[in-house]
């Protein structure tokens, strides 16, 4: 190994030597500084709060007052029942008897005796009852009024025979005449005829309608029917006395 070598390692190790302690003076005097600054920081005073204790009051529920009593009513004394005893044959009631005044006899002058005189007795007069019973007048039956005579049953009016009349002149006439509804096709490509007879009470009104003289067509006649059925008469009337009636209708249909 040459000489150059050899001092270039020792300086090597010299420079080394000088910068560790360099670091480590350099580390001893900062911790030397930061305790030295720690030293001359004042503490922190940290405040701290007064914490005021919290006061609870506790309340009594009051409970609502309880309802009186009602005042009982006293007891109602209690009535006595007197018990009445029925007599069912009562005591006849006492006579009257007349008071009679005792008339005492005068005294006779006394003689001038010497003798003792005995005392006489006294006559006292019989009692005699003057009250008389008179009989009790019972009064007199009231007479018993005569039935009131009740007025007849009337007569229920006999049934009117039905009058036959003729319709309109002087005969019965209509309030409501009848309109009969048909179509040609119920006459059957001919000219139909009938004829009907017609019940109507006192009233007009109609009770009863029979075919008299059928048009041939049964379902025609029941048209007429119905027709006539819905129809009214005004009241037949003779003397002011109205009838019931009866009469017959033709009808022409063509």
């Amino acid at each position: 190994m040459s000489h150059s070598s050899v001092l270039n390692s020792k300086q090597s190790t010299d420079n080394m030597k000088i910068k560790v302690g360099a670091a480590f003076t350099a580390v001893v005097v900062g911790h030397i500084a930061v305790l030295w600054a720690l030293g001359q920081m004042k503490p922190h005073e940290i405040k701290t709060e007064k914490k005021v204790p919290i006061q609870a009051h506790f309340v009594k529920i009051q409970q609502p007052p309880k309802p009186l009593p009602e005042p009982k009513e006293p007891p109602k004394p209690k009535k006595e029942v007197k018990e009445v005893k029925i007599v069912k044959n009562p005591p006849p009631p006492p006579k009257k008897v007349e008071k009679v005044q005792q008339v005492k006899k005068a005294e006779q002058p006394k003689k001038e005796v010497q003798q003792v005189e005995k005392p006489q007795p006294v006559v006292v007069p019989p009692v005699v009852s003057t009250v008389e019973t008179k009989p009790v007048p019972q009064p007199e039956p009231a007479p018993t009024p005569a039935p009131t005579p009740q007025p007849a049953p009337a007569a229920e009016p006999a049934e009117k025979t039905p009058k036959s009349v003729s319709i309109g002149g002087s005969g019965v006439q209509w309030s409501l005449s009848p309109k009969p509804s048909y179509e040609q096709s119920d006459l059957r490509g001919s000219p139909r005829s009938i004829v009907v007879m017609i019940e109507a009470d006192e009233k007009g009104k109609i009770i009863s309608v029979t075919v008299v003289q059928s048009s041939g067509v049964p379902a025609l006649d029941q048209k007429i029917l119905r027709a006539v059925r819905g129809a009214k008469f005004k009241p037949y009337m003779e003397n002011g006395v109205a009838y019931p009636i009866k009469a017959q209708q033709p009808f022409d249909l063509s």
